[in-house]
């Protein structure tokens, strides 16, 4: 399947150690070479950089990864394609206006019943994935039950985090979805995060011989989330998800953790054999 990375910060902040790392597990260290993609917003704005390459590969990767862009929010993804051909239109992270901001999604994993939650028109998808008709659906649900932005933040994840569950019920469905203030992100399988604040400390990657000693390029009051499929450094301690949660981030803090539907039996037999127990032990 393919793999997630999401940053969202309280002080503008890039994205280039993670994404370094996240690279080369586009075609080199790892399987994920059908594409890739990475957004940045800008208010509530998103520039999106996507390409059907290996990312370890692609030129435009490696000029991202030299030309650092500063932002309060990132998402991006690596592809291995279950549903889909390899073109542009099916890459991630895709993208869609509401409220006057954009939103950008990308997921991890396959909904085969996707295709069967009813569009009413006004988001629809570009390619032929099942990540964006799920995309599509949840966006037409939040537009349809809240015509402005609910002054209430707590409402809309709740909604969000119910409506996520409903797709999971049709397969595999972790995500990345944000409008460049707050970013949700729901672990069915796999999803693990990190929030880096004072005393910082010094980093590792797992897939690339390249150290960041955070002490010196943050101030105290600077606040990294970041949230990955699987863990990017070696010398940290990382978060993992519970199948069927929903992280939501917010300057750089993780400000709530909801319910999300219901584990899948694949969810939970994954996490007991990571923590090499039998599913029945749970």
């Amino acid at each position: 399947m393919c793999e997630l990375l999401g940053m969202d910060c309280n002080t503008p902040t890039d994205i280039v150690f993670s994404f370094t790392g996240l690279a080369r597990r586009g075609g080199a260290t790892g399987p994920h070479a059908d594409g890739w993609g990475l957004a940045f917003f800008d208010g509530p704005a998103a520039r999106v950089f996507i390409d059907p390459q290996p990312c370890a590969l692609s030129p435009l990767a490696a000029f991202l990864r030299e030309h650092p862009i500063k932002t309060l929010q990132s998402v991006a993804h690596i592809r291995r394609k279950t549903r889909g051909r390899v073109r542009l239109a099916n890459t991630h992270p895709f993208v869609r206006e509401l409220w006057g901001r954009h939103w950008v999604f990308a997921h991890n994993g396959t909904v085969k019943g996707a295709k069967t939650l009813p569009l009413r028109g006004r988001f629809t998808p570009v390619g032929q994935t099942d990540s964006e008709h799920a995309f599509c659906w949840l966006l037409e649900n939040i537009a349809h039950k809240f015509k402005t932005p609910p002054a209430d933040g707590g409402e809309l994840s709740g909604s969000i985090a119910k409506w996520a569950g409903k797709i999971a019920e049709h397969g595999t469905f972790n995500f990345l979805m944000g409008d460049g203030s707050t970013l949700y992100a729901r672990c069915d399988t796999r999803l693990w995060h990190i929030v880096r604040k004072a005393p910082f400390s010094t980093a590792s990657l797992e897939d690339e011989d390249v150290t960041v000693d955070f002490s010196a390029v943050t101030t105290p009051r600077d606040r990294v989330a970041i949230v990955a499929t699987r863990p990017l450094t070696k010398d940290e301690r990382w978060e993992r998800g519970q199948p069927a949660t929903m992280w939501v981030f917010h300057k750089g803090a993780l400000v709530d953790t909801l319910a999300s539907g219901a584990p899948s039996e694949k969810a939970l037999r994954i996490l007991a054999s990571e923590r090499g127990a039998p599913v029945s032990d749970r």
